[in-house]
């Protein structure tokens, strides 16, 4: 019997080599100057492969349209026409900088993505950062109130010389929160998708939290927290994430929009959050708002916690979280 019974198996492995079963599938990239990591559980290897391409690709798009190092990019053209005409975007673009001048308005300023316009001079990799002299000559172009909009033609124009914005702040969000829409329609109900430091999760981890780390802003081996989460999202900002030291000085990309300058109250901020594009915007905005400030907004904000890692690598936790 044993002679028969191996071929007959042989022939059915042949005939069906990639029998359905459930199983995590996982990948990562670097895409939008970060890495994107995906995990989800799906019931075939040609749904969980798919599922995954899709989320890349969604990532490969929005970094297409939103980048300012790319030139052929939206964003990139929007900074380079915007000073002189109104300039036709994309009503993703439109609405997404349309958000971003909402937020800038509730957070009293803090975040804003004009900040660009002092904040393109700094090079991070390259130790490079603007002169005192070139950061005063710019500084008023800081000012979300300085992009108009036209509705009719969803078109953008600057009403300063020297705007440019960077939406550093909230594009990874966005395309986060994409992403998990995505895997919504082609049927997935649990997974993780992150965009540097933006997670966002659908389901739970098959009947157990998703455990997500808040990493500590001085080892990047440690983590500071770790949270049991599910069906949520969450984002940090962190001064660990594009820096230089100089002179026993670190300076790093969360700039406050003020005095064109980096921050130095905080080293991490933490929004968790239904909505990751929120989350992106919060964590920047509270960051730069520092602790007292930024405890206030985030405790008048429903739906919406925090944890702050202070400069001397104190905790600190909104309302909800300690109740």
């Amino acid at each position: 019997m044993q002679g028969i019974v191996s071929p007959i198996l042989l022939l059915w492995m042949l005939v069906y080599p990639r029998l359905s079963y459930a199983t995590w599938f996982e990948d990562n990239q670097g895409i939008m100057g970060t890495n994107i990591h995906v995990e989800l559980w799906s019931d075939s290897a040609q749904q969980g492969e798919n599922a995954i391409q899709a989320v890349m690709d969604e990532m490969q798009r929005i970094n297409q349209l939103m980048s300012p190092y790319i030139e052929s990019s939206e964003l990139s053209q929007l900074n380079s026409r915007g000073s002189d005409t109104a300039v036709p975007v994309s009503k993703e673009l439109f609405e997404l900088i349309a958000l971003s001048v909402e937020i800038a308005k509730e957070t009293d300023g803090a975040f804003d993505i004009t900040f660009a316009s002092v904040g393109y001079l700094y090079n991070y990799r390259e130790h490079q950062k603007p002169e005192p002299q070139q950061i005063d000559n710019l500084l008023k172009a800081i000012n979300y109130r300085h992009i108009k909009f036209d509705i009719n033609d969803h078109s953008i124009y600057f009403a300063h010389p020297n705007v440019k914005i960077d939406l550093g702040g909230i594009a990874k969000g966005h395309a986060v929160d994409h992403a998990i829409d995505i895997l919504k329609t082609l049927g997935i109900k649990h997974a993780l998708v992150t965009a540097g430091g933006d997670t966002k999760l659908l389901g739970d981890r098959l009947g157990k939290p998703w455990m997500v780390g808040i990493r500590d802003p001085r080892n990047k081996d440690k983590q500071a927290v770790v949270l049991p989460l599910a069906d949520t999202a969450l984002s940090t900002s962190g001064d660990y994430e594009r820096y230089f030291e100089q002179d026993g000085k670190r300076f790093h990309h969360i700039l406050s929009p003020k005095t064109g300058t980096s921050v130095y109250e905080v080293q991490s901020v933490s929004i968790i959050g239904q909505r990751s594009t929120l989350n992106d915007a919060l964590s920047t905005a509270v960051f730069v708002l520092g602790v007292q400030k930024g405890m206030d907004l985030l405790n008048r904000t429903p739906g919406y916690d925090g944890i702050i890692v202070d400069n001397q690598r104190k905790l600190h936790y909104s309302n909800a979280l300690v109740k």
